[in-house]
């Protein structure tokens, strides 16, 4: 149960994300959304949490590094992906 949690507060957030830099196309990309959400939340929620001492609890700035981690990771994602087309 707690890895479905995982998955989708991953696809939420990577979906906060995208809707943040602009949707592409007009929608957004649920593969991209759970994979930026999930390895945004990993590294940014656990660096914010670590930096503020908060340790691995839930706290508001895990969330918020979850946030920037995963627009991060989205934008990577897109210009990676751009660059590969041309």
């Amino acid at each position: 149960m707690l890895i479905l949690g995982l998955i989708l507060f991953g696809m939420l957030i990577g979906a906060l994300a995208q809707l943040i830099l602009g949707r592409n196309r007009g929608r957004i990309d649920w593969t991209m959304a759970i994979i930026a959400g999930l390895v945004g939340s990993f590294v940014g929620g656990l660096l914010a949490s670590l930096l503020t001492g908060h340790g691995l609890e839930l706290h508001a700035s895990g969330i918020i590094g979850s946030i920037v981690g995963a627009i991060i990771v989205t934008a990577i994602w897109r210009y990676a992906s751009g660059r590969t087309k041309a």
